[in-house]
């Protein structure tokens, strides 16, 4: 007997997405990421959906060995670049292009080359990426060295000419902070002190650059969760910007008891009873992605009604309140986010983001294609 617990991923939102993102940034070839398994939402069936994106971004290089053997002719950047001389042969092999972040990279680019391992020569080479910490402080290097960099590539004969640039943005989702103006700032001098030596592909907006930041909507954007629907901007939600939900996580009802006043319900008696009541029984919990920390009081759909949820959320189950569904029966459909209920809603409740929730869903869960 299967369990009902199922997330549907809905590939026409997809698209629907993919187009908004070309409407918004009308002037910008779309790298589409995909990492972590396309979000949650399942790598090969996201890239197939996004088919007509000009190139997908992965974290890891196991991804892009997916995206070929799926069949996917996509330019394939990895965004974490490469760590050891031998991943070059690998990344050529596949036509993976790696973002440059760190001067070890550099120096394998440089032996290798020297050492006549790079096979391929000038325009045919490896593609890079360079990636400039602009305000970030994670990866990349210091604008003041983009210069410097571009010299040394240019140099290798196992690397394309030019290479491409980005950057990426640390608070682009405050609109109204000025933190990613100043790194747009940075990336344009940085890239200005090279005179007409720039290269050609310059990428800086993630999904929220190209919801609310159009000087950052470049040759190229870089979107992720805004592909899937998600916003992470406080207070709204995908469907605000125009946005789909790709993904829905439902279940359905396998309970509904009758509680008395004052009765503890779930793990540690939290929640008890203000009155005599029906509590709802729902297959999913933390073992299949929900976040366990939801508090009492996070919406649920039932029967396309919210209800909330109360109590612990426990591995397998959840418990809800059913006051306002009094009709409400065993195998009634229960939805957790998505088409009726943005999983930023449920984010805000338990105090996380929407990426992470939809990156959670464990392997137990049946998905489903429409």
């Amino acid at each position: 007997m299967a369990r009902p617990t199922h997330a549907v991923i809905h590939t026409e939102a997809l698209r629907h997405n993919l187009a908004r993102v070309r409407t918004l940034a009308p002037g910008s070839k779309v790298m589409a990421v995909v990492k972590a398994d396309g979000y949650g939402h399942g790598l090969e069936r996201v890239a197939r959906a996004l088919d007509s994106a000009n190139a997908f971004g992965v974290a890891a290089f196991d991804d892009a060995e997916r995206l070929r053997a799926a069949g996917l002719k996509q330019r394939i950047v990895l965004l974490s670049g490469f760590d050891e001389p031998e991943d070059l042969d690998a990344l050529r092999r596949l036509d993976v292009e790696p973002v440059l972040h760190h001067d070890s990279q550099l120096e394998i680019l440089e032996s290798t080359d020297r050492a006549g391992r790079a096979g391929a020569t000038g325009a045919g080479g490896l593609h890079c990426w360079i990636k400039l910490d602009t305000g970030m402080h994670r990866l990349g290097f210091a604008p003041e060295r983009a210069q410097e960099i571009r010299q040394r590539l240019a140099r290798l004969h196992s690397v394309h000419q030019p290479p491409a640039w980005m950057t990426h943005f640390a608070r682009s989702d405050e609109f109204d902070q000025q933190a990613t103006g100043d790194q747009i700032d940075r990336f344009e001098s940085a890239l200005a002190a090279l005179g007409g030596d720039q290269g050609g592909a310059r990428a800086l907006a993630n999904s929220a650059g190209v919801l609310g930041w159009p000087a950052s909507h470049q040759n190229w954007v870089r979107p992720g969760g805004a592909l899937y629907g998600i916003s992470v901007v406080a207070g709204r939600n995908g469907m605000d910007f125009g946005l789909r939900p790709a993904m829905t996580l439902g279940t359905r009802l396998i309970a509904v008891n009758r509680v008395c006043r004052g009765d503890p319900v779930g793990y540690g008696g939290d929640y008890r009873a203000p009155e005599d009541m029906p509590v709802g029984v729902a297959a999913i919990g933390y073992g299949d992605g929900y976040p366990r920390h939801a508090p009492s009081g996070t919406p649920v759909l039932v029967n396309g009604s919210t209800v909330p949820l109360i109590g612990r959320v426990s591995m397998d189950l959840m418990t809800l309140d059913l006051r306002s569904q009094p009709e409400a029966k065993v195998g009634d459909p229960v939805i957790l986010w998505g088409e009726g209920l943005p999983v930023e809603t449920i984010a805000e409740s338990a105090g996380t983001i929407g990426y992470e929730l939809v990156c959670s869903i464990t392997r137990r869960v049946r998905f489903l294609e429409r």
